[in-house]
């Protein structure tokens, strides 16, 4: 071929890869027929490419392409030209998550170690991760299966240490091979000689700490190509398969409290979710629960009831029930009593406390609220602030071991609070023996147990001074209830209000904390509107929610939804099955708006949402769907199900059914509206939610704010502010020495003098709200009523406020 003959077929070739990709068909061919040409064309070829990247003249995907197609046409070639330019396009290669599998960037790679240059252990981990990705082709996997060192990607801390443990070899390499969703008996067997070879013992010190580095940032960023989601927040995918395998490992060694706890913090670390992906790696999660499900002991059934009341990612959640199910009928047990038999006591000794003895030293163990304390005392028994030296030098593991309890405990308070606020939907009851067991006298559940109202055979009492009591201070009958006596949980629904009134004074005497509302739960009875609409509720319909908080929230109390998307599809409501009274309630909202990037996440997923009716069906009616992009829900039938159903008329949905789903909702409104965001006093987006954030954050208050209103009358009085504050209608009204403030008492935002001037405090803020105790409070979880007490208490004394984010709104002093 002479000079215009070369020109001529590289231009028309790389027309044919930029028009196609070089997965084409007739591109592969083309590059076929050019291998077969003698050396020298080839040459010229590759030089005829170089000319045109050198020019300049073309965008940056084109020289890319250019690149590529100098290597590809010139492989196996010696001196080939754009060297340094191929060096430069590696080493942003390695600074990328993946490679778009048509740009055949593994070409560049394999010029590069043609020419005998070491490739960048980033450059192989890009080509690994892109060999492992949805889109990848067969040439690109044999192309990465050639590298086998580093074991590892680079990159993410865990791996990184792995690699740098001369132990873990064969390990890792047996790891990496864990590829599919559960362990083989083969996969099994080889992992136990190679932990037999090793040592158990051995093994797990080694892991554990790898396991805690899982999810660390990562030891180098990550390059983002446009509209890429944050690829630096997620797992490696080569290296999950890595991650996997150890934990099946772990699965083989002895029952250690010390896995179980690292294999439960993975579970949540791989289900944190990331902007544009959703939870960063179901796989390892899933590993983990069921390494958990195959390991003995009371301490693997205690995560697995914990995380049971956790994990609200549909997939693994699933795992964790089939894993407690399993339990439960080896056991001959239901799930739900297998829940609360898996509850350790943790170390205490009675209900609250332990004590340790370290040497001459001793740890005090007291569980306050939702919180476990240590106290420390020294060899002459004398209280001390700090752990004592002795301690930190000659009992360091069983000091850790310790503290790793402390954790245990409180992660454990907070998930059996969740189950027991469940247990109102549960419909459970109890014999009072086996309640007593259980729940009273367990040394970790009782702490929730003794704050709470229960009834015996129909009498609501509360434990206080060492024994249960009713209303009145008596023990319910005068003596000990019969063995078979029925427990239940007390609900206000159907009390006289004299009584709820009655208890939640009782609560306040006594000083006792609930450690969620009961006494002061709202209660949501039917409204003559809804009489009028009959099958449905607009009750909290027409607000606008943050989608994503909304999401888990609806998770968090037993929720089935999915994220609404821009895209042509269609989704059911938000539903919650309600099995022991054959009914589900659905909950009607559609993504807002329809302007990607501005309504929408980079991917796709609406930000905010619509609301609209609250329906109650059958438990097996046809599942009501709508177009994501709005419009009406309408029934779709479902095989072996009913054809139709028409929703049940809410005067025939029991009472404590009614309330407990419209509380849910409540809490979904009252946490995920727009209207509570302090920084939404323009109206977001356009402004075009002014309106509504000023009718939400200032408007007339719904259930929830109406308990609260009712709680601050009592509390306030008792404020070290309390003359500087009133309790007036929708507002709590603070004088402050340079403004009087009025803060709303279901959004928290605040107006001040003169003219109701919007004063925006952001929760949490240096200085700002949330820097104040407000002392007692009769339940825990209401962060609102916490927020309004704290701004109160700061704006009451507005002259001392530092932050300069709230004093540039207060004007001159």
């Amino acid at each position: 071929m002479d000079d215009v003959e070369v020109k001529v077929m590289a231009d028309r070739l790389v027309r044919r890869v930029v028009d196609c990709s070089f997965h084409h068909p007739a591109v592969r061919r083309r590059l076929g027929e050019i291998q077969e040409l003698p050396p020298g064309e080839r040459f010229r070829l590759a030089e005829a490419f170089a000319e045109r990247h050198r020019r300049g003249s073309d965008t940056e995907p084109v020289r890319l392409k250019l690149l590529t197609l100098t290597a590809l046409v010139g492989r196996g070639l010696d001196g080939l030209p754009l060297a340094a330019e191929r060096a430069a396009q590696l080493d942003a290669l390695g600074r990328a998550h993946s490679f778009w599998y048509g740009d055949r960037c593994e070409a560049l790679v394999e010029a590069e170690e043609a020419a005998g240059r070491a490739l960048s252990p980033a450059v192989i981990a890009t080509v690994r991760r892109t060999a492992v990705g949805a889109y990848a082709d067969q040439e690109i996997v044999r192309f990465a299966a050639r590298f086998t060192e580093p074991v590892l990607n680079v990159g993410e801390a865990w791996a990184e240490a792995a690699m740098a443990d001369g132990r873990l070899g064969e390990l890792l390499a047996h790891a990496l091979t864990a590829r599919a969703a559960k362990p083989s008996a083969a996969w099994d067997k080889r992992g136990r000689a190679l932990v037999e070879g090793l040592g158990a013992e051995t093994v797990r010190t080694a892991l554990l700490p790898l396991l805690a580095l899982v999810g660390r940032p990562r030891t180098f960023a990550l390059d983002r190509a446009e509209y890429e989601p944050d690829v630096d927040n997620t797992f490696d995918p080569y290296n999950a398969n890595a991650l996997r395998g150890l934990v099946w490992l772990l699965a083989l060694l002895p029952a250690h409290p010390d896995t179980v706890r690292a294999l439960g913090a993975l579970v949540e670390t791989s289900l944190r979710k990331v902007a544009g992906i959703g939870p960063r790696n179901p796989k390892a999660a899933n590993a983990a629960v069921g390494a958990l499900a195959r390991t003995d002991g009371e301490a693997a059934l205690a995560e697995l009831a914990r995380l049971g009341t956790r994990v609200t990612y549909k997939g693994t959640l699933k795992l964790v029930d089939a894993a407690l199910r399993a339990r439960a009928a080896a056991l001959g047990l239901s799930r739900e009593e297998v829940e609360e038999l898996a509850v350790p006591a943790y170390g205490l000794t009675e209900v609250g406390k332990a004590r340790f003895r370290f040497g001459e030293a001793a740890a005090e163990l007291e569980v306050r609220g939702n919180r476990a304390v240590l106290a420390w005392r020294n060899a002459a028994g004398k209280q001390v602030r700090t752990v004592p030296a002795t301690v930190r030098r000659d009992h360091a593991e069983e000091l850790r071991e310790l503290k790793g309890q402390v954790k245990d405990i409180e992660k454990s308070l907070s998930a059996q609070a969740e189950r027991l606020d469940r247990q109102f939907l549960a419909r459970r009851r109890w014999a009072y023996g086996q309640w007593r067991e259980r729940y009273l006298d367990h040394p970790l559940v009782a702490t929730l147990a003794r704050r709470l109202i229960w009834t015996v055979d129909g009498t609501p009492v509360c434990f206080a001074d060492g024994v249960l009591r009713t209303l009145a201070g008596a023990p319910p009958e005068g003596a000990a209830p019969a063995e078979d006596a029925t427990v239940e949980l007390w609900h206000p629904v159907g009390r006289e209000p004299a009584e709820v009134l009655a208890w939640r004074e009782w609560l306040e005497r006594h000083a006792v904390t609930q450690p969620f509302k009961q006494a002061h739960r709202e209660v949501y009875l039917l409204t003559d509107a809804e009489r009028t609409t009959r099958t449905y509720s607009n009750r909290f319909a027409a607000h606008v929610l943050r989608q994503h908080q909304f999401n888990s929230l609806a998770a968090a109390r037993g929720w089935h939804n999915r994220l609404r998307l821009c895209v042509d599809d269609s989704v059911p409501p938000a539903t919650r099955e309600l099995p022991q009274w054959g009914l589900r309630a659905e909950y009607w909202i559609e993504g807002e708006g329809h302007e990607y990037g501005i309504d929408t996440t980079e991917s796709g997923t609406y930000l905010r949402l619509r609301t609209d009716q609250v329906r109650f069906y059958p438990i097996d009616a046809p599942q009501n769907r709508a177009s994501t992009y709005g419009g009406g829900y309408a029934m779709w039938p479902v095989e072996g199900r009913r054809t139709e159903a028409e929703p049940l008329p809410l005067a025939e949905v029991p009472e404590l059914v009614l309330s407990e789903v419209l509380r849910d909702v409540d809490l979904f409104v009252g946490v995920a509206s727009v209207g509570n965001d302090p920084t939404w006093a323009d109206g977001g987006p356009e402004g075009r939610f002014r309106d509504y954030w000023t009718s939400y954050g200032f408007g007339e208050l719904g259930a929830s704010a109406e308990t609260r209103r009712a709680l601050l009358e009592r509390l306030v009085p008792r404020l070290a502010v309390a003359d500087r504050c009133t309790v007036e209608g929708r507002f709590l009204h603070v004088r402050g020495e340079l403004h009087t403030y009025k803060i709303h008492l279901g959004s928290g935002n605040i107006l001040m003098s003169p003219n109701d001037q919007y004063l925006c405090i952001v929760p949490g803020a240096s200085g700002g709200a949330g820097a104040a105790d407000p002392g007692y409070l009769p339940f825990e979880g209401d962060r609102t009523l916490a927020v309004i007490l704290s701004k109160a208490l700061l704006l009451a004394k507005d002259t001392e406020i530092t932050d300069p984010t709230i004093t540039s709104q207060l004007g001159p002093r």
